[in-house]
């Protein structure tokens, strides 16, 4: 019988640990910046040659918001039915075709208000200093990348205007691409 209790108590105990690492890993997804640091980390691997980029699957509905996410894919799939580059023709996480991320740092610049926020990452590529802005936003409980602002030439732009521009063609607007 007191065996059992232990076994119990011990259950119980384990249970408790369990459920405060879920809620502790939760809490650190809870801020801004956690996707930004993730995109981060998985564009690295990319630029090492192993994996997808954050935005393509299965990444693409964990770090960016629904609306991004749908772009992206209407992005990729006019590449599929075209054979086109689609309408980013660089990285938009290193704000260039080709980089490194070398002395990242990402912190929250815009303190969140009304399920809205903006990281800054600052990192140097090939020894320049590259900074990236990101539009966050508070979806299904979390933070996710709603826009990424990058700077060419003096001038900002958003990923999310580029990539909401009209195609060509494209099954997504009845008129199909001639591959």
């Amino acid at each position: 019988m007191i065996a059992a209790f232990r076994q119990l108590a011990l259950a119980l105990a384990l249970t408790g640990l369990t459920a405060l690492l879920a809620i502790a890993a939760r809490a650190a997804e809870a801020t801004p910046d956690r996707p930004v640091k993730d995109a981060y980390a998985i564009t690295i691997k990319t630029l090492a040659a192993s994996g997808e980029p954050p935005w393509r699957p299965p990444h693409r509905d964990r770090l960016l918001s629904k609306s991004l996410a749908a772009l992206f894919a209407r992005d990729d799939l006019y590449q599929d039915e075209s054979g086109e580059m689609g309408q980013i023709g660089a990285d938009p996480f290193i704000n260039g075709q080709d980089g490194e991320v070398k002395n990242l740092h990402v912190a929250v610049t815009e303190k969140p208000a009304n399920g809205k926020a903006q990281v800054t990452a600052t990192f140097r590529s090939f020894k320049q200093p590259v900074t990236v802005r990101f539009r966050m936003v508070e979806e299904d409980g979390g933070w996710r990348i709603d826009d990424i602002v990058n700077r060419f030439e003096g001038k900002d732009y958003s990923i999310r205007d580029e990539l909401s521009k009209p195609y060509d063609c494209g099954s997504f607007m009845n008129k199909p691409c001639k591959r």
